[in-house]
């Protein structure tokens, strides 16, 4: 039968009006009733949970009737049943990092994270079977001993899952070659929408055909799939509108283009193989519980890079073309804005991430393009490179192409993942648009078609940036546009169409491996014509009759400016706040930061978020803290828009370690929020008895010190003891922090150090409460060491550092402190007389809390302050670098150190000195601990509520290393909470960097 002449259904709008009504909350109960009873896992339908789902990476916003969380298989095939009986849509939804709004939507949403498992690996055969909730990186770190890995990697690849990466297609960096999720799914486990199982597998010509005759839903979707692309008309249709066969990248709807080529349709072709269509479907035909992956050996061992610096982006890709004759593994481009907030960032922060990673940009380029080759040897990579870049020189492109190795690579390649962040990066409302992000093009037409682009873009006084896996024809152009406007939202749309228009005309892919999702989808017709459009419209209701399966994603989308995050008829409020919010032009814009990466959802490595690591529950990101604040504050009825016991909970476990505040690329300061919201809090609500003792903890040690003796005798008694920690509803688990019987001031008064006043280097001591009152011996081995070395040590007390006061949200106290130490210490310090702080959450407050918390007229001084707090490893290797502390005034004795670094060192400063000050010693082999926070958190681990999260934290990584380390190993840790929560836990008293190194010195 013709295609002209064949019948097709008629293509339809929006299905969702019709068929899924929003629910208000006062009827989800009686809607989910009936299913709580058929499945074992949990059923959300509270306000702040649908909040939370309400939004991905995207730059959408829709809340779900509820979230269910299943339990296994069988959960999932009892929740399609039901959906299909009640007419309830499902979207399925992993880390919920995609930047099209393909799991946003008012059905019910299935969060499959506890679908985790690596269920098989066959290392002969090169594949792995694995559950669909698996993260990409974790799976990885489980294949390494076996020689193999996954290869596609998205920038979010350490939190993004296999059953995302396979609905979106991902590629990611290695495309060129590892190619695209697609090219390694071997087979799937998936749940149809009438609740049947199945496997899609490749088959053999016989065997497709005998599953066409089945009479069940598998069979007719075989059926009506070959009575389809059968047709010659048909064939001949999608081979003139989908996009070119040479570009490797194409999420343009259905990929039916690809199931012409098996050898169903084409002699000499593959086997059929399902999961070619089912990559890409973004959730829309099938729920997969399980896939069969291909593996492949890792690139040679040796890597380098080389950063192509230009002035000019066109002549950028045009360079590109170039650097692919020379086999690398990668191409990958960095524009302008990135170079811009990287080097502004440089230079107001020093220690962050960005910071850390974007030390190799030589001058101010326009474009960057970092072009990786692996090869068996450094000669190899150094040829291939000289090649390159002596080719490149001949046609004058670019003007620096430096080669990198070892640390600088991953470093390069951190800054790369960073880029989706670093674009919310900057305050106020003109945001990153995640809108044509996602161009595919023959990677020859590159270059023009960029040219094209930029003039249209200029044309309409449009700012942008690109990215770009270029090597491979992937355009990640990013557009600023403020959609708090009407005219911000009318070039939403107009960019949109006329870029698709654009690439359709070099006969490219809208979507390279973002996917259609919400946004792009209502240009799929133009993209692939309305025939193809009608067919992908019969594949997705052949699949799903019902429509149940993510609807309105693909085909029959919204308008794509219809349920956007910001709206024109909602204004931003301006709400009074206690820290100064203005380099972010309110508080509100600071939480609007977070654009939804989700950086704070992987769960592994670096310090962001440990509870989330913990408990692995969306509740616990940051991300969901972000999405709660922002949906209260801008919405609120209130008059105090922080009263709202949702903001409380969300905040309850975070445990203001400040990871966000330097992992998030997007700058999120989570810690500081949080303190906000509790003096609001408090303002609404009387604190009670626990907050209370907490921020005033200072002030009641200091009363226990002249019976010092007693009051750790009584504490130390277990009746007493389980009293005291039952009135203010601590852990009974801890032990309560014991008083020193002489404080460090005491002794300092009657033990003054005459110094080395003769020499001119002075170091104000800050005596912060902790130390003072509760670890005197490590500030006493402070001033001991620092005078041995040759400093006049002057130990400064204006008053509390005000953390506990911080910490539990006593800002307006805090408040008075901070003027109160600003104005006594802002003639004293200087940068050639510091002030140093042992205890790094007390020197944190002067370095981080202060410029913004202090009365308007000490913020000038409150910064120049800021710049002269150091944390006691800070200036010892500043010291260090100026050549006034050298290694030979420290033993020679090897020891073994592991060190845990506190959480303010590695958000405010850096890891790596604390390792190079204990280093000090030329034979101490020091070692950090790979672990994220301590799980303390000042007094967040004494809170009764909290403390199993606590010890959840610290069992991850701290403490199984504590307790496997041997006898003679010094465990190291600077924070007194850390070293608290290791005695707790693991039996052993860690030592401050200050009482290590003076017990190193030489005699």
């Amino acid at each position: 039968m013709g295609g002209n002449k064949r019948k097709m259904k008629k293509k339809g709008r929006a299905m969702n009006a019709k068929l899924f009504p929003v629910v208000t909350d006062d009827s989800l109960s009686e809607v989910m009733k009936s299913l709580a009873g058929q499945i074992e896992g949990r059923i959300l339908t509270d306000r702040m949970t649908r909040v939370i789902y309400a939004t991905d990476a995207s730059s959408y916003r829709e809340f779900p009737m509820g979230v269910v969380i299943p339990n296994g298989t069988n959960d999932l095939k009892a929740i399609v049943r039901w959906a299909a009986e009640h007419r309830v849509s499902l979207i399925p939804r992993g880390a919920g990092t995609s930047l099209a709004g393909q799991v946003v939507g008012n059905g019910l949403a299935v969060d499959m994270r506890r679908f985790d498992r690596i269920l098989e690996v066959d290392r002969a055969h090169h594949w792995v079977r694995v559950e669909p909730g698996c993260i990409r990186d974790i799976l990885n770190a489980h294949l390494a001993p076996f020689g193999l890995l996954f290869g596609p990697e998205t920038s979010t690849a350490n939190r993004a899952v296999i059953g995302g990466m396979i609905g979106n297609n991902s590629c990611g960096m290695h495309s060129l070659i590892w190619g695209s999720t697609r090219d390694h799914v071997i087979s799937c486990t998936a749940i149809l929408s009438d609740g049947s199982e199945v496997v899609f597998e490749a088959l053999s010509p016989e065997t497709f055909h005998i599953k066409r005759r089945l009479s069940t839903l598998e069979g007719r979707i075989y059926e009506h799939l070959y009575s389809c692309l059968a047709d010659t008309d048909v064939r001949h249709g999608i081979e003139a509108e989908y996009p070119k066969p040479e570009i490797r990248r194409r999420n343009n709807g259905y990929a039916v283009d690809l199931l012409l080529r098996s050898n169903i349709f084409t002699p000499g072709g593959p086997d059929f193989n399902m999961c070619q269509l089912v990559c890409g479907s973004e959730g829309t035909l099938c729920l997969v519980t399980e896939a069969k992956l291909n593996l492949v050996p890792p690139p040679p061992p040796i890597v380098g890079v080389v950063t192509m610096h230009f002035l000019d982006s066109i002549e950028a890709l045009r360079a590109t073309l170039i650097a692919r004759e020379f086999g690398p593994t990668t191409c990958e481009l960095f524009g302008a804005f990135h170079i811009q907030q990287a080097l502004a960032n440089n230079a107001v922060n020093s220690t962050n991430v960005i910071a850390q990673c974007s030390q190799w940009i030589q001058g101010t380029p326009q474009t960057v393009i970092a072009v990786e080759f692996c090869e068996a040897t450094r000669a190899a990579v150094e040829a291939k490179a000289a090649a390159m870049v002596e080719k490149l020189e001949s046609f004058g492109m670019g003007y620096t192409w430096p080669l990198w190795f070892g640390e600088d690579v991953e470093k390069i390649w951190t800054l790369r993942r960073a880029l989706g962040g670093i674009n919310n990066s900057k305050a106020g409302d003109l945001k990153a648009c995640e809108l044509i992000e996602d161009c595919a093009l023959d990677v020859n037409d590159l270059p023009e078609f960029v040219r094209r682009l930029e003039t249209m873009l200029d044309g309409a006084g449009v700012a942008y940036t690109h990215s770009a896996h270029a090597g491979d024809g992937e355009l990640h152009t990013i557009v600023f546009l403020n959609l708090k406007t009407e005219e911000g939202q009318r070039l939403y749309r107009w960019i949109l169409d006329n870029t698709a228009t654009l690439v359709k005309s070099f006969k490219g892919s809208l979507s390279g491996e973002h996917g259609d999702g919400r946004m792009r989808a209502e240009f799929l017709e133009k993209m692939i014509g309305e025939a193809n459009y009608r067919l992908c419209c019969e594949v997705k209701d052949t699949f799903d009759p019902q429509g149940i399966l993510n609807p309105n994603k693909i085909v029959r989308a919204q308008k794509m400016d219809t349920q956007l995050r910001y709206s024109p008829a909602r204004k931003t409020p301006d709400i009074p706040t206690y820290f100064d919010w203005s380099r972010d032009m309110g508080l509100v814009r600071s939480v609007e930061r977070c654009s939804g990466m989700a950086e704070c959802k992987k769960i592994k490595g670096g310090l962001m978020c440990p509870s989330y690591m913990a408990t692995r529950d969306e509740m616990d990101s940051t991300r969901a803290r972000a999405n709660v604040l922002r949906e209260f504050l801008t919405h609120s009825p209130q008059n105090n828009p922080f009263d709202h016991r949702e903001i409380r909970d969300i905040l309850s476990n975070c445990l203001a370690c400040k990871g966000c505040k330097s992992e998030c690329s997007a700058g999120v300061d989570m810690a500081r929020l949080k303190a906000e919201f509790l003096q609001h809090w408090h303002d609404a609500h009387a604190p009670g008895l626990r907050p209370r003792v907490i921020a005033n903890f200072a002030a009641l040690m200091r009363l226990a010190v002249p019976v010092a003796p007693h009051f750790n005798a009584l504490i130390r008694n277990r009746m007493i003891g389980q009293t005291i920690k039952g009135m203010l509803s601590f852990a009974s688990e801890r032990s309560i922090p014991e008083v020193c019987r002489v404080t460090l001031a005491q002794w300092y008064r009657r033990n003054r150090p005459a110094g080395a006043r003769q020499l001119g280097r002075r170091v104000h001591l800050f005596c912060d409460e902790f130390t003072n009152l509760n670890d005197a011996q490590v500030g006493i081995a402070a001033v001991r060491l620092l005078e041995v070395l040759g400093y006049e040590v002057v130990l400064v007390r204006p008053g509390e550092s005000g953390r506990a006061l911080i910490s539990q949200g006593f800002l307006k106290r805090a408040n008075r402190l901070a003027d109160k130490n600003v104005a006594f210490l802002s003639g004293m310090v200087a940068d050639d007389a510091p002030l140093v702080g042992v205890e790094p959450s007390a020197i944190a407050c002067f370095k981080d809390e202060y410029p913004d918390l202090v009365s308007p007229d000490l913020r000038g001084d409150a910064r120049v302050l800021a710049g002269h707090s150091l944390m006691f490893e800070e200036f010892i290797v500043r010291e260090m670098e100026a050549g006034r502390i050298r290694s030979d005034s420290f033993t020679d004795a090897a020891r073994t150190i592991l060190v845990h670094v506190h959480c303010h060192q590695k958000a405010l400063s850096s890891s790596d000195l604390v390792i190079r000050t204990l280093s000090l010693p030329l034979n101490y082999r020091v070692r950090e601990i790979p672990s994220s926070c301590c799980g303390m958190g000042g007094a967040f681990g004494y809170e009764k509520e909290h403390y199993a999260i606590s010890m959840k934290i610290a069992e991850q990584v701290l403490l199984p290393t504590v307790r496997e380390a041997g006898p003679s190993d010094v465990i190291a840790a600077s924070g007194t909470s850390c070293r608290h929560q290791i005695l707790d836990g693991a039996a052993r008293q860690a030592k401050h960097t200050a009482e290590i190194l003076y017990e190193a010195l030489k005699p």
